[in-house]
């Protein structure tokens, strides 16, 4: 049986694992303070074009979010997020764990536009509602879908203009950045938001995110509350490695467009037998309205995710690709779907 039910299946690529192995024997420094890391940090600062930038590397994605968004707002402040977001409804509640209430947004695409973020302002203006004070957006979204530079430009805008930080989930931010309709380069990243992540379980480690602070005030003893919050590994030099393999020759950046690749092929083959994409697909996540009398038949064979059900005879599945996809399951996928058409 193929899986298409995720991009984290598999462990991690081999160029990860051999220097994993070839350094398995050094005595590094702890807590992130070793010459692996601080490698990775070079390469990583090359590729953005921000030698100023503040790199931490975190074990996940959920963790990443809820250290950012806990450190970074006083207690009586919320984080607005597109009602789609990974915070609003994937993480048991993290965020609010940390005290901080999260405004959901519905919006189209999975997509904040400061028209949302203005109207979130306005209905939480009083000295009674939790006071907005960050933008949580991600690329690519939980649909799938992509930022484009003028739009990330205009949250930038409209979150200067109100002293709001902008925050960018990247946990998938290789394929964005790797896709045909991307028009945006990692160093306009860097330039539009505050803090970033830069996901590694997603895209060829074996786990680990990479949290990336612009905004300078926000850099003052984040390594304490990363400590506090339990998120600083003795042996973070286990992470700082694989970041360093995925850095030091593009290899990340390879990876990502590889999964891309295999989603085009996919993508391309059942928009010509007429198939319905619930959304564009522009990323590495497919999302395709069947038939409920095919998803029987196509779960014998391959695993997927439903993402909603639409009507008694229709449902949304959602198709992921990733960098360890092989040619073979994806013509294996696309000849069921010939077959059953």
């Amino acid at each position: 049986m193929y899986s298409f039910m995720n991009d984290y299946s598999e462990g991690a690529h081999p160029q990860v694992l051999d220097l994993m192995i070839k350094a398995n024997l050094e005595q590094n420094g702890g807590y992130g303070q070793d010459i692996h890391s601080e490698k990775a940090k070079e390469y990583m600062k090359k590729a953005m074009e921000r030698e100023d930038a503040d790199i931490h590397f975190i074990p996940g994605g959920t963790q990443s979010n809820l250290l950012v968004i806990g450190s970074f707002l006083r207690p009586h402040q919320c984080v607005i997020s597109a009602d789609t977001g990974h915070i609003t409804g994937h993480e048991s509640g993290a965020i609010e764990a940390t005290g901080h209430k999260v405004i959901s947004v519905p919006c189209k695409e999975g997509k904040l536009t400061p028209y949302e973020i203005q109207r979130a302002l306005e209905e939480n203006a009083e000295e009674y509602t939790p006071q907005p004070k960050m933008v949580y957006i991600s690329n690519s979204t939980e649909l799938g879908s992509l930022y484009s530079k003028a739009e990330l430009e205009a949250l930038h805008a409209i979150c200067k203009e109100k002293d709001l930080l902008l925050f960018m989930d990247g946990a998938r931010l290789g394929s964005a950045l790797m896709s045909e309709a991307n028009d945006l380069a990692l160093k306009d990243i860097a330039r539009l938001v505050d803090v970033f992540y830069i996901g590694g379980t997603k895209n060829g480690a074996l786990l680990g995110e990479a949290i990336v602070i612009l905004r300078d005030e926000l850099k003052t003893d984040f390594r304490i509350l990363m400590k506090q919050r339990g998120a600083m590994m003795a042996k973070g030099f286990v992470l700082g490695i694989q970041f360093e393999a995925l850095f030091q020759d593009n290899l990340y950046f390879d990876l990502a467009r590889h999964a891309n690749k295999m989603a085009e092929k996919i993508a391309s083959s059942l928009e010509a037998l007429d198939y319905t994409f619930y959304e564009k697909p522009v990323s590495n996540q497919l999302f395709i309205t069947l038939p409920n009398t095919l998803l029987e038949k196509l779960s014998k064979e391959f695993k997927y995710t439903v993402q909603e059900k639409l009507d008694k005879d229709r449902t949304v599945i959602r198709l992921v690709t990733s960098w360890a996809t092989t040619e073979e399951s994806v013509d294996a996928l696309i000849e069921f779907f010939k077959k059953n058409r």
